[in-house]
């Protein structure tokens, strides 16, 4: 069960990583075009989902813009993703035990604190800039996992296993720093309605309600209520993710004797062929197949399915639309002094630097005190590779860096391009970085087989 979560997981991120760098350079060139001001301007766009009165897509009684939609709506089904995934590691995956879980949580843990450090050390006397603080916290799964896969058999299953691990604590951290720092005057009257939502979503999960939509209603109008309360409407993808059930309505050895019987049962001469081949099925084998049908949905927990039913969207279109979005860094007077001064700097060390030394530094004094072992199969010189992956910051980055300065004025719209550059520089340095370490120190392969285990 270990292994099949962590490599199916694994596999999910892989393709994912190539196309976010793709719309990642397509929004560089578009930003830096002639179509630059046209690209800006898209994001201004109001959107709109009306039921008389009601505006779905509001904040107060103003539309949301294009951005907003994205950075609140989007990727609120993004946490939501994260949200069962980290709530199935909790329940049976690396996070369901201490001894399982201490070591990638302790390097996340380092992994947010050194950066965190670095930046306010950076920018010790600007309140404003202060506000990206938590900028260079993250770790983006798609990349790192990405550039990991890039030596497929190479790669030991701990470190793998790691890595991921890591990611999902990381974004564990990042989500409850967003609750905490980013929420804004908070209305109590919508906190009330989302209160009352979540008692349902609750008495739902107790009575063991298995209708996926239920969820996803209730949860919408749950994120309504946090977009309008103050709370950063995001949080409310992670928070209805922890109510969907993990239980399946049927067991899997109930299913299986219910499938025997229902095939020993099946009338298999009652179809009717004609000549041209063509099958009509009687209205007994239909019933018995739409029996087996509903047997193999409630044999699936909504918490799986829906996280099986996410996992293109999310990696293929949510993502990608965040990136394209967010990392169009309008580079027009830009010049080094953007990435020697200020939240430039101050990202990209963190980012570059801040992340590995934290992870591996933690990691390194929790395995010397003699509290866990290194991941099984993982030496010191390959673990210090995979660390420098964990600097590669991108969704959550992006996300945190636009919560930080975006709508405070000309001096923060400078700030979120200089973050912006920040945080690409200092992906691109670690991911680099990252891959040549790995490329040294991780034990050789045909190099034949390595090629086929490419993205």
């Amino acid at each position: 069960m270990r292994n099949y979560t962590f490599l199916s997981m694994f596999r999910k991120y892989v393709n994912s990583s190539l196309i976010l760098i793709i719309v990642t350079i397509l929004a560089l060139v578009v930003a830096n075009s002639g179509w630059g001001d046209a690209y800006r301007a898209l994001w201004d766009k109001p959107v709109s989902f009306s039921i008389g009165n009601f505006n779905l897509f509001s904040h107060g009684k103003e539309c949301l813009t294009l951005l907003e939609f994205i950075n609140d709506f989007l990727m609120a089904l993004f946490f939501f993703s994260v949200g069962l995934e980290i709530k199935r590691e909790i329940l049976v995956g690396e996070l369901s035990t201490m001894k399982k879980a201490l070591l990638p949580i302790i390097g996340a843990c380092g992994g947010m604190a050194i950066p965190v450090l670095i930046f306010v050390l950076t920018c010790p006397d600007d309140p404003l800039m202060l506000r990206g603080s938590a900028i260079p916290m993250a770790t983006d799964i798609a990349f790192s996992l990405g550039v990991l896969s890039m030596f497929g058999k190479r790669v030991p299953i701990g470190l793998k296993i790691f890595l991921a691990t890591l990611a999902v604590a990381d974004d564990l951290g990042g989500i409850l720093v967003i609750a905490i720092f980013y929420s804004t005057e908070l209305h109590f009257q919508y906190l009330a309605y989302a209160a009352l939502l979540l008692v349902i979503l609750a008495f739902g999960n107790h009575r063991h309600v298995m209708s996926k939509m239920f969820y996803i209603v209730i949860g919408t109008f749950v994120w309504y209520s946090l977009l309008n309360s103050g709370i950063h409407a995001t949080i409310a993808g992670v928070i209805v993710a922890f109510f969907v059930p993990a239980r399946p309505g049927v067991s899997a050895l109930h299913f299986v004797k219910h499938l025997r019987n229902k095939i020993n049962r099946f009338p298999i001469d009652q179809a009717t062929t004609n000549h041209k081949g063509t099958t009509i099925l009687s209205n007994e084998q239909i019933i018995l197949l739409k029996n087996i049908e509903h047997a193999s949905d409630r044999t699936i927990s909504p918490l799986q399915d829906l996280e099986d039913a996410l996992q293109n969207p999310i990696n293929y279109f949510v993502i990608p639309v965040f990136a394209f979005a967010n990392a169009g860094v309008n580079l027009e007077g830009i010049s080094m002094d953007s990435l020697l001064n200020g939240v430039g700097l101050a990202v990209f060390l963190g980012l570059a630097i801040g992340k590995f030394v934290g992870v591996f530094s933690f990691s390194w004094l929790t395995v010397k005190l003699g509290f866990v072992q290194l991941p099984q199969g993982c030496n010191w010189k390959n673990f210090f590779s995979v660390c420098m992956l964990t600097g590669i910051g991108f969704t959550v980055s992006m996300f945190i860096a636009d919560l930080s300065y975006y709508n405070i004025g000309m001096e923060g719209s400078t700030l979120l391009n200089d973050a912006k550059l920040g945080i690409l520089c200092g992906s691109i340095v670690a991911g680099v970085a990252g891959w040549l370490l790995l490329a040294a120190n991780l034990p050789r392969q045909d190099l034949e087989e390595d090629k086929k285990n490419l993205p």
